[in-house]
């Protein structure tokens, strides 16, 4: 008979019975333990997790007719593009933090670039976090939480040492010898160098993945791998050969290119990034000519960043790891580029908060009798939220539900982008009553309800709660948002609508219930 105290044996028989709960919890089986026998009936999906920084939807999948991203094509022929899908901020930090974590920014309380989202919720557990919980190996490469100080890291996410994840390193960013012998982190505004793709540092980071998924390969366990492209983020700096894919005055102009009538102060304000560069005004009054070279550089880094990608998803093919991976690529948030008189994001328009969002499953086979059939090379016009993807993650990878998320899995989507879904989506950017950079909240706090067709946004006093503006825009008569219709009488019961929508929150909005 063992020594061992009985105490000790209680304690013991305690603790394995709620492992045993544990990974049962919501009626969903560990990915290693096999829901249909043993771990070697169903082998765990892989994640690769791609971010780009502030893209917007500018890809040929998406319909643009001028971009060249034949490899994102390629992943949406075998995938699903979600035609509207929104962030939650439209700004790195909070936007990033709020899909990592499964919650929005008044829940994370980060909606500036300095802000730790741990100060609020030390014990949250993030997207990459519950998979490393589960017995995955997390590995972030480049820009995933954000790009600089202490809001880049979160060591409890990940299995491996972030890589390349803060760069500010002159030599990373800029290869002309007018930019290197320059001064402070902002120079130029474009710049375009006949230099190998990994002279960048986002070349450096695709090299650095290739190089992970393919020790990755020989590791008997699941992996999720993060890798985030600062791209096509100002400066609009990348190798010549991609500016060569396009002809400056064929690039369509910025249109329209004025503030929207009737929108508030609030609305409009500069976020001044751009305006930091040295060959930007410093009063943000951006020529022709200037507007034109700015457009070409975007579309010349989306296409540097599409290369990088498909480079990527050539390993994975390459390791044979396709049909054992889910692909998922975002933009963290939108993007102006003159069009509405503004530039860059911080703001609630369409522009800013609608982002690029494809996913493609592995086909399913006897290792993953679970898949649902994917309408592959299907375009979904459900409105979706960048809160949605960690649930669907999870959903998608059989992995117990964490309590808190404040987003829906939209795996049902993928096989059948018709059915149901959500009614409305929630935005929202702060701005103080001064100055162009808020902090923390700021001072008034400025939500944004998207609907199938309208944009309603409420300007709110944050200590009071009091309404001092507020935009409608209707997408079926105008899709640009040039007019602000608030005070448009023919819009007074869609305004009242709108108001109660915005007022319920996203709780409400949500898809139906799957409950039978």
């Amino acid at each position: 008979m063992s020594n061992t105290p009985r105490h000790i044996l209680l304690l013991s028989l305690t603790l394995a019975w709620f492992l045993v709960l544990d990974d049962h919890c919501c009626g969903v089986e560990s990915p290693l333990s096999g829901k249909h026998g043993s771990s070697s009936d169903v082998r765990p999906l892989n994640v690769l997790f791609i971010a780009v920084d502030d893209l917007r939807p500018v890809l040929g999948c998406y319909g643009d007719k001028t971009a060249v991203t034949p490899n994102l094509d390629r992943l949406a022929s075998r995938g699903t593009v979600f035609e509207r899908a929104y962030c939650q901020q439209a700004l790195c930090s909070p936007s990033r933090l709020s899909l990592l974590t499964g919650r929005r920014p008044d829940t994370t309380r980060v909606w500036d670039l300095s802000t730790h989202f741990r100060q609020a919720l030390p014990s949250v557990v993030t997207l990459p976090q519950h998979f490393k919980n589960h017995g995955y190996q997390t590995q972030g490469i480049g820009k995933i939480l954000h790009g600089n100080g202490k809001p880049a890291f979160d060591p409890p996410s990940w299995s491996f040492d972030p890589l390349l994840a803060v760069s500010r390193d002159p030599k990373l960013r800029y290869a002309s010898a007018k930019n290197l012998t320059g001064s402070g982190l902002k120079r130029e505004s474009t710049e375009a160098v006949d230099v190998a793709d990994d002279t960048y540092i986002d070349g450096k980071v695709c090299e650095a993945a290739i190089e992970r998924l393919a020790e990755l390969k020989t590791v008997d366990k699941p992996f999720f791998l993060a890798v985030g492209f600062r791209k096509p983020h100002l400066p609009f700096c990348a190798p010549k050969k991609y500016w060569d894919l396009y002809e400056r005055n064929l690039i369509p102009a910025a249109a329209p290119d004025v503030h929207p009538i009737n929108a508030p102060e609030l609305a409009t304000r500069s976020w001044r990034e751009l305006e930091g560069y040295q060959d930007i005004a410093n009063d943000g009054k951006i020529s022709a000519a200037k507007t034109r070279q700015l457009r070409h550089g975007y579309y010349a880094c989306v296409s540097y960043i599409d290369s990088l990608i498909g480079r990527l998803l050539k390993q994975l093919s390459k390791l044979q790891l396709t049909e054992n991976t889910v692909v998922v690529v975002w933009g963290d948030h939108g993007f102006h580029l003159g069009e509405q008189g503004l530039w860059t994001k911080a703001n609630n328009y369409e522009l800013s908060t609608r982002v690029p969002l494809i996913m493609a499953l592995p086909n399913p086979s006897s290792n993953h009798p679970h898949l649902a059939p994917q309408q592959r090379g299907t375009t979904c016009h459900k409105l979706v939220e960048l809160t949605d993807i960690f649930p669907t993650l999870v959903d998608i990878c059989r992995l117990p539900a964490p309590m808190g998320l404040e987003g829906s899995s939209f795996s049902g989507l993928l096989k059948d982008p018709n059915q149901p879904w959500k009614s409305a989506v929630f935005s929202q950017h702060p701005r103080d009553e001064k100055g162009n950079r808020h902090k923390s909240h700021g001072t008034i706090m400025g939500y944004s309800v998207r609907t199938d067709r309208y944009r309603y946004v409420e300007w709110k006093v944050w200590d009071t709660g009091k309404i001092i503006a507020s935009e409608l825009y209707d997408h079926h008569s105008e899709a640009l948002e040039t007019k602000n219709s608030i005070e448009d009488p023919d819009y007074a019961e869609a305004r009242l609508r709108l108001h109660r929508i915005l007022a319920a929150g996203w709780k409400s909005a949500g898809p139906p219930s799957n409950e039978p």
